[in-house]
């Protein structure tokens, strides 16, 4: 079933509501006796630096013929997504995307007005800004979430019944992201822009939907390895399944 924009209107208190994957432990993904050799990112490069999107819609970060895959479906309002970002990003990165034997991809897996008013801002300068953008936008949940509640359920109401082409932009602004945004490099022109596209809104929830048939998302986040769940929502777990896949 395709998702459409009139089915965004939602209350505030729904799109304040708790996320939720799968239970952390340490069953389900890909695992291997066998450990992956590294490989060299292209003279002058760094395998976190080779960001491109994908034909699912996500963006990825890594070699991209790495044998090891790893997916995140996140959301920007999403507090597990946040804590995951804050213990797994940098090791992620570091000890396993520059080495060559480990892609990992972000798809957007859009909850709510607010999920989706951010994902479309942390696209907006394109691949290469997107994973510390994304990582900033995570950072920034409680501030969101104040603006949020602060505004009240008649704005926020009032704001949905606007037309798709005004109102991720008013929603920007009541949340301070656009703000929020230009401070990192997203002009406000450029950032009322993405948030007028309702292309990119209209992708963002039919990739959301297909995810949740092809895949039963239905929490965030939720992490595919090499095509399969992992049963995990923390970096413990995550890493677990990477070194028993062969990166280590």
């Amino acid at each position: 079933m395709r998702k459409s924009l009139s089915l965004l209107p939602i209350s505030l208190a729904l799109a304040l509501a708790a996320c939720g994957g799968a239970n952390d432990t340490a069953e389900g993904g890909v695992s291997s006796s066998d450990s992956v050799e590294s490989v060299e990112a292209p003279a002058g490069q760094k395998w976190s630096e080779t960001v491109s999107k994908t034909d699912a819609g996500g963006i990825v970060m890594g070699n991209p013929d790495a044998p090891i895959k790893l997916v995140e479906y996140m959301s920007i309002t999403c507090s597990h997504c946040k804590d995951f970002g804050e213990q797994a990003f940098a090791p992620l990165r570091d000890n396993y995307v520059e080495s060559g034997k480990v892609s990992f991809e972000v798809r957007n897996f859009v909850r709510d007005p607010l999920d989706l008013t951010a994902a479309i801002l942390s696209r907006c300068g394109g691949e290469s800004p997107f994973f510390p953008l994304t990582e900033q936008a995570l950072s920034n949940q409680g501030t969101m979430f104040e603006k949020a509640q602060s505004m009240g359920e008649a704005t926020y109401s009032d704001i949905l019944k606007s037309t798709p082409e005004t109102r991720f932009v008013r929603l920007a602004e009541q949340l301070g992201l656009i703000a929020f945004f230009q401070q990192r490099g997203i002009s406000e022109d450029q950032a009322k822009a993405c948030l007028a596209d309702t292309a990119v809104a209209e992708s963002l929830m039919n990739d959301t939907q297909k995810a949740a048939e092809e895949f039963n998302i239905e929490g965030t986040p939720t992490f595919l390895l090499n095509g399969q769940k992992i049963e995990g929502t923390n970096w413990a777990v995550v890493e677990t399944k990477l070194k028993e896949a062969g990166a280590r």
